[in-house]
């Protein structure tokens, strides 16, 4: 169907336009345009001589590469349906997810640590085990390779039912990971806003620093695709890899989480402090908003790049919203630091929440208010909504009369159109008949500079129902008074439970949000492979600590 969307649609500009010029940078292999679609319609023959076609499974487990993507284009190729697997789940989580996915097929390198503990058992048995360089191991020569080609000019694009190509899993910080059935209109329409938004284009040269394994890096690595630029790709995120790659391949843009993007520049201010990286002219953050002092630290170091921040989830085929942090063409630095502070810091609306921008071009999206609140469910519709979860019939988020989905998420909308985030749904709390949003007390108390990093949690309380409790670190030279807290609150790096309270205070937060109670955290808080916190394993922890207290409510 001439109409029809396919991911592979990508690779006539490849093939074309940038023929010649080099498209992926991998350790030590580079390729031409022309080069990476041989590459491509190479490993699709082979795939189609072995048997794989419209709507088989196949299951990838490996590092990013340049082999990675080539095997993401092949199989939906033949109408494959790709399965990326996260190489850093345990055996258990690998074990749920191909009982959900049944691969034909699994492919994998030295990262899969679990595959051959699980094949000696009789959870699985796929047709096909791969390695993901055997396409390149195994050729022919030159002669086969033009054979394959001119045996696929023939050949038209494959589709799975549903026109589903990607089955993505979920980070799994709620409870066991999902998988996401994603079709090909999503990942393009995906892709194109990404390109209107961030401005991709043909000269871009790209650095992969998430694993191709989540659906924000698959998006911007087919946004990539689609303008024809280049792509370096290292096979998991090491800072001092990373800092080398932005100098040597004169990276122009790459996508981040705050974690990423912490580490990335105190390796920089560690090591070069007084160095600028030029080349940079994009950089999206996701994953979780960016704190004052690392938007500050990305601008002062990546100084010519716009710094832009998205929303979004898997179900959602990556981002809904985007906001720009900062912009060179319309900012200088100097003119944009207290900008920043104002903006970042205290962007806490009175109503409560996180501005998280405007929806890109293709989202459309809804508050379902809850009563008596400007405050509501944010809900979504349009091209970019997953299918459906994997495995199961009946998709529950989404309404079926209006083809709304349900994000699990609150929030609401200004007067000028952007999105505000509240929080999560299934971890607000419940104290005195009163709604709290973790993430608006998090934001709160991570602006006084002892904090470190925070995780607002509520535990259940004999009168209020559930509360309020601050899991907190506390930053180098500051100390934790415990008693006489009232009398010490003046001295300076002394913090306590009084002086966080009087903080909250002082930055309006309603009284019935100031937490309660108050523990401190000597580790770094669990995170899933993604960055984001694992709140039932924070809460789990803190109930053990705080027993003694519970006991006497």
């Amino acid at each position: 169907m001439a109409g029809r969307a396919h991911i592979c649609q990508c690779l006539n500009r490849l093939s074309t336009l940038r023929r010649n010029s080099t498209v992926t940078i991998a350790s030590k292999r580079r390729k031409t345009g022309q080069q990476f679609v041989e590459s491509v319609l190479g490993l699709a023959h082979k795939l189609s001589q072995l048997g794989l076609s419209s709507g088989h499974v196949v299951a990838i487990c490996a590092y990013n590469s340049d082999w990675y993507l080539e095997w993401l284009l092949a199989v939906a190729y033949v109408g494959g349906i790709i399965a990326p697997l996260n190489y850093r789940w345990s055996k258990e989580e690998a074990r749920v997810a191909l009982e959900v996915i049944q691969p034909a097929m699994i492919v994998t390198d030295e990262s899969c640590t679990w595959l051959s503990e699980l094949q000696n058992g009789t959870i699985f048995s796929p047709k096909w085990l791969a390695s993901i360089g055997f396409h390149h191991s195994t050729s022919n020569g030159i002669h086969d390779l033009e054979r394959s080609l001119l045996k696929l000019q023939s050949i038209k694009y494959c589709w799975a039912s549903e026109d589903v190509v990607i089955i993505c899993f979920t980070s799994g910080s709620t409870g066991k990971p999902k998988g996401v059935a994603i079709s090909h209109t999503s990942l393009i329409m995906q892709s194109l806003a990404k390109i209107a938004v961030v401005n991709y284009t043909e000269d871009d040269v790209y650095f992969h620093t998430v694993p191709l394994c989540h659906i924000g890096g698959i998006s911007s690595c087919l946004a990539i695709l689609m303008v024809g630029g280049c792509h370096v790709l290292i096979p998991k995120f090491d800072v001092k890899m990373a800092v080398e790659a932005l100098e040597e391949s004169h990276v122009t843009s790459f996508i981040t989480v705050p974690a990423i993007l912490a580490s990335l520049l105190a390796m920089i201010r560690h090591n070069e402090p007084r160095k600028s990286y030029s080349s940079v002219k994009k950089i999206l953050n996701g994953g979780g908003s960016l704190s004052a002092e690392l938007v500050e630290d990305a601008i002062r170091y990546f100084h010519t790049a716009k710094l832009l921040s998205a929303y979004g989830m898997t179900e959602t085929c990556s981002s809904l919203t985007f906001l720009t942090l900062y912009d060179p063409v319309v900012y200088n630095l100097n003119q944009h630091s207290q900008k920043i502070k104002g903006t970042i810091s205290n962007s806490l609306h009175p109503i409560g929440g996180i501005c998280v921008g405007k929806p890109a071009p293709h989202v459309e999206i809804l508050i379902e208010q809850e009563e008596s609140s400007r405050v509501g469910r944010i809900m979504t519709r349009g091209p970019h909504v997953m299918i459906r979860y994997w495995g199961q019939i009946d998709t529950l988020e989404i309404d079926s009369g209006a083809e709304w989905f349900d994000t699990g998420d609150s929030g609401h909308i200004d007067a000028h159109g952007n999105l505000w985030l509240v929080g999560r749904q299934n971890c607000r709390i419940k104290s005195g008949g009163e709604n709290v949003y973790p993430e608006e007390v998090e934001l709160v108390l991570g602006q006084h500079p002892g904090i470190s990093s925070v995780v607002v949690i509520g535990l259940q309380h004999t009168h209020l129902g559930e509360m309020v409790v601050a899991c907190v670190r506390i930053r180098e030279n500051w100390k934790w008074v415990d008693v006489d807290a009232e009398l010490q609150s003046n001295v300076e790096w002394n913090l306590s439970s009084h002086v966080l309270k009087e903080h909250c205070r002082r930055k309006g937060l309603t009284g019935f949000k100031i937490p309660k109670t108050y523990l401190i955290w000597r580790e770094p808080f669990p995170l899933t492979s993604t960055g984001k916190l694992k709140r039932d394993e924070i809460k789990a922890a803190a109930m053990l600590h705080l027993r003694p207290l519970f006991s006497h409510l």
